[in-house]
């Protein structure tokens, strides 16, 4: 499975820029001039993007305590008879500007999502959401860079060894009361074991930068219906975890199914029942 075209064309178009300005980057320092307009090109070409204050609740820290780990969340909420295809998550300045795609399943008005992204610098967060009849919807908000090493160049924390043994594990965590009921709201928190690696960081025993192995796709199903899948990208951190919700389908599973850059997949069967 490749990357979903946003991403693809979004990363692409801002490799070399990273490649360049590596340096530049790795300081923190914000950017001069904003950069929305040139992703917003590459990414949505010309359509409409509508003001999606009324739509779409964003939350961000104005200064994050650890830029490796920022909680970005979304509360979107279409009117009646509206249903949601994606939300996307997107930080200006980082190298690869689209953190994450979530396609949503089922004909839904509302989701909740959660995910957490490396800060590289000072940068505008944004949320797009796309509905099923194809309007997009924006909202944004400036997150500011606590100083230190810039996130996409820094080295993945644990040993090598520890992060292979580990690659591929998962986590999935309900919130709350276990739903009993079907049609019910639910809750979970979910983490895959992954290095995510960024393809900035320089090995300083190799002196050679250490290849870029991401997260592609995390396909998340109840019982056979698809909750949702999220695309992904370099500017989610090291582990990538995200809480999302669903209703519930009297399905007595949850499955996960993760693929990275090297083609390796890694899947999961996680109990939901009410007896489980």
């Amino acid at each position: 499975m490749r990357l979903g075209a946003p991403i693809r064309r979004a990363f692409q178009v801002t490799t070399t820029m990273a490649v360049l300005a590596a340096g530049s980057l790795s300081c923190g320092v914000a950017a001069a001039g904003p950069t929305w307009d040139g992703i917003k090109a590459q990414v949505y070409g010309q359509r409409a993007i509508l003001d999606g204050s009324s739509v779409i609740k964003i939350g961000a820290p104005y200064r994050p305590d650890n830029v490796m780990a920022v909680p970005l969340s979304a509360d979107v909420h279409l009117p009646r008879g509206q249903a949601i295809k994606s939300v996307s998550f997107v930080v200006d300045e980082n190298p690869s500007p689209v953190a994450a795609v979530f396609t949503i399943g089922g004909a839904r008005d509302h989701a909740a999502l959660t995910t957490y992204i490396r800060l590289n610098q000072q940068s505008d967060v944004r949320v797009v959401v796309e509905t099923a009849a194809g309007e997009l919807y924006m909202v944004e908000q400036l997150v500011k860079f606590a100083g230190g090493q810039a996130s996409c160049s820094a080295p993945p924390q644990g040993s090598p060894e520890e992060i292979a043994a580990t690659m591929g594990q998962m986590t999935l965590d309900l919130q709350g009361p276990r739903a009993v009921a079907s049609n019910a709201p639910q809750k979970v928190d979910f983490e895959l074991k992954h290095p995510n690696h960024t393809g900035m960081v320089l090995d300083q025993l190799t002196l050679f930068y250490v290849p870029l192995l991401m997260v592609e796709q995390i396909e998340v199903k109840q019982g056979d219906d698809v909750v949702l899948t999220m695309t992904g990208s370099i500017t989610l951190k090291q582990n990538p975890k995200f809480a999302f919700d669903y209703k519930t389908n009297g399905a007595s599973e949850i499955t996960v199914t993760a693929r990275d850059t090297s083609g390796a997949v890694f899947k999961k069967a996680f109990p939901i029942g009410p007896a489980s």
